[in-house]
């Protein structure tokens, strides 16, 4: 099986997009290879999550497919639960 990629759009200063990308690192299982886009980088990414970070998704290879957005006071243990249902 190959690496799993995950990729977070974010942008800085965003207290959620913080808080969510230091859970990330505490996960255990699944193992995962984590991108951080700043959407603040590029109008594309901008105009489409701008009101939506963070979001979470998985690169797949022609694809990305977005994650269920988990509360802010979820834990890491509830992170690694979801990412083990959804990630294919």
């Amino acid at each position: 099986m190959g690496s799993t990629f995950l990729i977070l759009y974010s942008k800085p200063g965003c207290h959620l997009c913080e808080g969510l990308q230091e859970k990330l690192t505490q996960v255990n299982q699944p193992k995962f290879i984590l991108e951080i886009r700043d959407i603040t980088t590029r109008e594309d990414w901008f105009a489409v999550y701008q009101y939506e970070i963070p979001v979470l998704c998985q690169k797949l290879q022609d694809r990305e497919k977005p994650l269920p957005r988990l509360s802010p006071r979820a834990s890491v243990k509830q992170l690694e639960q979801m990412l083990q249902k959804y990630l294919i």
